[in-house]
């Protein structure tokens, strides 16, 4: 196996680049406040994106999928622990696709 050069030169550009996006970005929220409703927007970002990253999978997922999703979200609202809700989710879909 040999080491190409352009390849780790790209990779390494593009770490470079997401540093810089991420630091400048930090950088920005220093120097600036945002008004309110930037900073209400960004709050909810976060559950956008998984929702955004999770719904592929669970329309494509069939019933399996469906299964897990409504065991995460039960245990989720009963206990209130990620851990649990994702092993459990986890368990779910292993048995469904076992059966």
């Amino acid at each position: 196996m040999s080491l190409r050069w352009d390849v780790v030169l790209a990779i390494l550009g593009m770490a470079l680049a997401t540093y810089l996006l991420r630091a400048g970005g930090y950088a920005l929220l220093r120097a600036f406040r945002p008004p309110p409703f930037v900073t209400s927007m960004l709050g909810h970002m976060p559950g956008c994106i998984f929702v955004a990253f999770v719904t592929p999978a669970l329309v494509t997922g069939g019933w399996p999928s469906l299964l897990a999703a409504a065991a995460v979200t039960g245990i989720m609202i009963g206990t209130r622990s990620y851990m649990l809700a994702i092993l459990g989710g986890v368990a779910v879909i292993w048995l469904s696709r076992l059966a």
